[in-house]
């Protein structure tokens, strides 16, 4: 019995803020995962927010520290605006862009070469002209001599184990 009381409470807490999540809204970022995961303080709940078009090295990858960096230097402890369509992705994070000052993080990210524009989930222009930019540039990590995608990444990672 407590067992069913248990799993009735968790699909109720979790359900809480993702049903009344506007597609726009202002928060306080308090944490910042990685490069392109924040979590955000809204209405006294924290939302996961996976930023939308793009995807940043992975721990153990170059860059992946100056990612994080740079996004936590760009939002953590600022109030920011959040543009999302209201897509969650499997992990149940809101996928979304993250805009301080009309100046959009996703974006900054890709502009600075800390992040790819993710093109299997974005057919985004303006993100595939920044990646471009970047890459000519050999900004950020296109510096690199041999760049390993986020994605491949993860899968070499994962054909490993």
């Amino acid at each position: 019995m407590i067992k069913y009381v248990l799993i009735l409470f968790l699909l109720i807490t979790s359900c809480k803020v993702t049903n009344s999540i506007p597609k726009e809204f202002k928060a306080k970022v308090i944490k910042v995962r990685d490069g392109d995961t924040v979590e955000v303080l809204y209405k006294k709940e924290t939302v996961v927010i996976r930023l939308e078009h793009v995807d940043c090295p992975e721990r153990k990858q170059p860059y992946n520290k100056r990612a994080k960096k740079f996004t936590s230097e760009f939002c953590f402890d600022k109030r920011v605006k959040i543009v999302s369509k209201g897509k969650f992705d499997r992990y149940r994070r809101l996928i979304a862009e993250v805009v301080v000052k009309k100046e959009i993080l996703n974006q900054e990210l890709v502009k600075n070469g800390y992040a790819l524009h993710y093109k299997r989930y974005s057919k985004d222009k303006e993100y595939a002209l920044l990646e471009e930019e970047a890459r000519k540039g050999k900004i950020g990590m296109w510096s690199q001599e041999k760049l390993i995608e986020p994605w491949l990444f993860r899968k070499n990672r994962k054909k490993k184990r």
